[in-house]
């Protein structure tokens, strides 16, 4: 049988790491032109009123409040005091930055003075006091009062502005979350994000050429990241609403990015296997890299905890990574075949899985294979900090399986299984690739509890144990969001 990856494929990853490794040099200032900060400053600083009213608006939580200092200071709003006009010119590419400071060990911190010395100290905001909708609504809503007051800097500011974000994928997708609210609001353009790499997986900006880790030189980085993010261009991608009915009762502790809502209405135009209760509690959410259920988050689930309650044991990455693959040990995934405890037997045991293909507005059944330990539904083609799961795929496999090419604009997810921990280390590994279940616009899952009293479920890195019940259904329904995010290419 024809292996579904291209030995290029294989050849053209490694390649693409080794590139990514080359490029982090590149961004440390080891290669290419020098970054002169001034010129740099020149290019990303907004006036200063305008920075000022933009402060005042977010203090004061109102838009509005930004029109008083420029009242005070030339009595219009609409244009600066003749004296003042050069100095208030837009820059280049008006740029906020967003810091998550627990992000990137001791750097936070001097990272945050850092940035704030090459633009300015209002355009960089700690995520700790100023959170991404208070800037969109209060920061974004100030440019555009004044915009709409025929003050010209603040209009062409808030056309250009663009957004880098400073921590890993979760802080990320909180920002894009934020800022898709623009989009809700008919609040055009919406301003694209770049990416400085703070976490620990960091898939998100390795997908759009930021690099995945922190650079040693650093200092030298960080003005190449800006530089690049002026004049980078911009994508798409798009991003997944996950809505989770389940009988009445609660998530113990639902991850950040999981909200309970008050009523919801799933898809009516499948039949349910089993039973649907009278009462059910929802929740719903976003993301933007991958869902997962299964074995997989049961091991992220118990290596979370394990670093709240122990946080000295987590000082790094690589620590984090070691004590991660230790721990994938201890919950038995290497020794599934060997044992008949409920926990650790295949998914199909306890759900069914329904898709939506492309172009089709039918549910299609799709049968999960017994030896299928962990399901993944993937947007990125980036897993596992950097992992290509999916593969590179011949373009004969792809029509024989009526699959396309991956992309993470295509409105899409690649669904594929991890069996035992043997064969998920060796995806990882990028020995092999993963079984491959199914591409879908949308995807819905009913689960059963019978014996297993919990499922442990995870996106975007965030587990959560997920309670099940022996009489009624729990329904997981993930449909693509109306509109996409923009993001800037870092390479």
């Amino acid at each position: 049988m024809d292996s579904p990856s291209e030995s290029t494929g294989e050849y053209s990853t490694r390649i693409a790491t080794r590139s990514s490794m080359i490029e982090s040099f590149r961004g440390c200032g080891l290669s290419g032109m020098r970054i002169d900060k001034v010129e740099l400053r020149r290019r990303l600083q907004m006036p200063q009123l305008l920075r000022f009213a933009m402060r005042d608006s977010i203090r004061f939580k109102n838009p509005a409040a930004g029109e008083t200092r420029l009242l005070e200071r030339g009595n219009s709003l609409s244009a600066p005091a003749a004296a003042d006009a050069e100095d208030e010119k837009p820059p280049e590419s008006a740029m906020v930055v967003f810091i998550n400071p627990r992000s990137g060990g001791r750097h936070g911190p001097m990272l945050k003075e850092r940035l704030q010395q090459l633009i300015s100290e209002e355009q960089v905001f700690d995520l700790s006091d100023v959170k991404p909708h208070e800037f969109v609504r209060y920061g974004l809503g100030c440019l555009e009062i004044l915009a709409g007051h025929g003050n010209s800097c603040a209009k062409e500011c808030r056309e250009k502005m663009r957004v880098m974000v400073a921590g890993g994928d979760g802080t990320v997708g909180w920002v894009l979350g934020c800022l898709g609210e623009l989009h809700k609001e008919g609040r055009l353009p919406v301003p694209p994000v770049g990416i400085i790499p703070l976490g620990t997986g960091n898939d998100l900006s390795r997908s759009f050429g930021w690099g995945g880790s922190f650079p040693f030189a650093w200092k030298s980085a960080i003005k190449r990241s800006l530089s690049r993010a002026t004049e980078g261009a911009v994508g798409r991608l798009d991003s997944w609403h996950i809505l989770l009915s389940m009988p009445t009762g609660e998530i113990v502790e639902p991850p950040h990015s999981l909200k309970h809502i008050e009523e919801c209405a799933l898809d009516e135009g499948l039949e349910v296997e089993g039973k649907l209760a009278d009462k059910v509690s929802c929740y719903e959410g976003v993301f933007y890299n991958y869902f997962s259920i299964g074995m997989d988050a049961q091991v992220a689930y118990g290596f979370h905890h394990l670093r709240n309650e122990k946080p000295y044991l987590a000082q790094g990455p690589i620590t984090n990574k070691l004590i991660y693959s230790g721990y994938t040990c201890t919950q038995g995934w290497f020794f599934t075949p060997c044992t008949s405890h409920p926990s650790l037997r295949g998914l199909k045991n306890i759900l069914r899985m329904y898709v939506k293909k492309v172009n089709c507005s039918e549910w299609e059944l799709i049968p999960v294979p017994s030896s299928v330990r962990a399901i993944v539904a993937l947007n990125l083609h980036n897993y596992g900090s950097g992992r290509n799961p999916w593969g590179h795929l011949k373009p004969e496999y792809l029509e024989k399986r009526g699959f396309v090419e991956a992309h993470v604009d295509d409105g899409l997810l690649e669904i594929f299984g991890l069996k035992q921990g043997w064969h998920a280390s060796f995806v990882m590994v990028e020995l092999i690739s993963a079984k491959h279940i199914a591409q879908a616009a949308a995807i819905r899952l009913e689960i059963r509890g019978g014996e297993w009293k919990n499922a442990y479920m995870q996106m975007d890195g965030e587990p959560w144990k997920q309670p099940m019940d022996e009489q009624f259904s729990t329904f997981v329904e993930i449909k693509r969001v109306p509109f996409q995010s923009f993001m800037i290419h870092g390479d």
